[in-house]
């Protein structure tokens, strides 16, 4: 049997509307620089978590923060939340570096993302 538990929240993306802005922002909350600084994408790592500034929402065009729960396998996730009433919203993709990622949305409409490094 595979093991079906998470690995709790330990990302959440924000979308933004000024990149710059956001950056100096988190920068000032979190205590730390960015890690990963870059015009798609800045991340920061602080506390055991990851938090990722997304200018516009990104491609996957989100409107609130989403939060990522670390599963151990993606898709058997991806199958046992939908199969209790999920709906998928964004499929697993593959996002580099070994990470795969997918968002769901819940019978009330909020967004809520997986995540799985292999």
């Amino acid at each position: 049997m595979t093991d079906s538990s998470t690995q709790g929240i330990k990302t959440v993306l924000h979308p933004v509307s000024d990149l710059e802005t956001a950056k100096k922002v988190y920068t000032a909350l979190l205590g730390v620089p960015p890690q990963h600084d870059d015009s798609y994408y800045v991340g920061f790592e602080a506390a055991g978590q990851h938090i990722g500034l997304v200018p516009g929402g990104g491609p996957q065009g989100m409107t609130a923060p989403v939060a990522y729960w670390h599963v151990p396998d993606i898709e058997a996730k991806l199958a046992e939340v939908t199969a209790a009433g999920a709906t998928v919203k964004d499929p697993v993709r593959d996002v580099g570096g070994g990470r795969l990622v997918a968002s769901i949305t819940d019978p009330d409409g909020n967004v809520l993302g997986l995540l799985q490094d292999r």
